[in-house]
């Protein structure tokens, strides 16, 4: 979230907003899916690789999963931990 007071931005800080218990238990999910998943150590390794501490990490995992869990409901599909192939691009 971005800080700002009229023309003045002040930079980025944490929304203190939302359901706590649900952000604790995505986070305690994507921590734990570090150990069993895959997809999900290789998503969390890429981002240590870019430079992100690990607690940020885990936080982009569990928003990754939060949006998986929401493409999921709306095309009323079940996972598949398989990436999608790409579209070839035209010539």
């Amino acid at each position: 979230m971005t800080r700002r007071s009229g023309s003045s931005i002040r930079g980025e800080h944490v929304s203190h907003g939302g359901n706590k218990r649900l952000k604790r238990a995505m986070f305690a999910s994507a921590f734990a899916s570090l150990r069993s998943a895959p997809v999900s150590r290789a998503y969390y390794q890429r981002k240590r690789d870019q430079g992100i501490r690990h607690n940020q990490a885990v936080l982009a995992l569990a928003h990754r999963r939060i949006l998986t869990l929401h493409a999921m409901i709306r095309n009323n599909t079940l996972y598949n931990p398989q990436p999608a192939t790409k579209l070839p691009t035209a010539a």
